[in-house]
């Protein structure tokens, strides 16, 4: 499944069409569906053995398709309906990490019309909405003299306003019930749409170059992170580390559940640095597939 109607459409499209070829050259007979109001009878029509979810953004990552895959009774790639609606939802998930003793940044739940009248938090902050991924809709304040941020209108009513924390952004992932390694992510700016999904937008270093104890503690928490929400499969946690604070200085920003295949993407690329082709990786997530989870 591929597509979809979320803003992080065109990322689905791009990763599906990987996956799908990565499939096809390890001789996988493989359908591509372009998920739309039809997908129920579209699905019906294929009969597959497994769904690979190559979907991104709400509807697709959030629990609503795979319910809708649980009640066919279809094997499906990736999380659960409860993990992926928890993954999704950034606040509830980092009650979750906190509960599980995992550090996350101050944040708070408010009103998109709030935001937009009066800083609701000394800046530098950050505004995004709770349950998009791919850095869809995010604004950073940093002076506070410069006023609140003008949200855009396609903003959701409410919107997620978060501490910034300043230094280094760090990924892990998570495969199956091991953590692969860890990048750290150089841009020239904000790690954005652009930055994540065009050429040349960031560049990574993978392995990190960062102390034993930083990469042992994102590998440690990508884990714990992921076994808190009750995620299968692939996921991938993000972090930001304030090398002034040391090992007081990293914490967990929220963990995709469903992380993009794209041919700039993370995970794939981590993959590949401790072994494992993209291919492989594709392969490994068909025969992970199952329901009821």
């Amino acid at each position: 499944m591929l597509g979809g109607p979320s803003a992080e459409r065109e990322v689905s499209l791009s990763t599906g069409r990987a996956c799908a070829a990565a499939l096809r050259d390890r001789s996988f007979e493989v359908i591509e569906v372009d998920c739309g109001p039809d997908l129920c009878a579209d699905l019906g029509a294929a009969q597959p053995d497994v769904v690979l979810n190559c979907l991104h953004g709400r509807w697709g990552e959030d629990g609503c398709v795979q319910g809708l895959l649980e009640w066919m009774g279809l094997p499906y790639t990736h999380s659960g309906v409860l993990a992926s609606a928890l993954a999704m939802d950034k606040q509830r998930s980092k009650e979750v990490f906190r509960a599980a003793g995992l550090p996350v940044v101050e944040s708070l739940i408010v009103s998109a019309a709030t935001v937009r009248g009066s800083h609701v938090m000394d800046p530098p902050y950050v505004v995004k909405p709770n349950n998009e991924g791919s850095s869809v809709g995010v604004y950073l304040v940093e002076i506070e003299n410069n006023g609140p941020p003008q949200l855009d209108d396609a903003m959701p009513a409410e919107v997620m306003v978060e501490k910034f924390i300043p230094g280094r952004e760090l990924t892990t992932t998570v495969m199956g019930e091991r953590a692969l390694t860890v990048t750290d992510i150089h841009t020239t700016g904000w790690y954005d749409y652009d930055a994540k999904y065009k050429a040349g937008g960031s560049t990574h270093v993978v392995p990190a170059d960062i102390p034993h104890e930083i990469f042992e503690l994102c590998m440690d928490y990508a884990l714990r992170a992921h076994n808190a929400l009750g995620c299968r499969g692939v996921s991938r946690t993000d972090f930001r580390w304030d090398e002034s604070k040391g090992a007081a200085g990293l914490f967990l920003l929220e963990t995709n559940a469903q992380p993009g295949m794209t041919p700039t993407s993370l995970s794939p690329e981590q993959a590949q640095a401790v072994g494992i082709s993209f291919g492989e990786l594709c392969a490994w997530m068909v025969e992970d597939a199952s329901c009821n989870r």
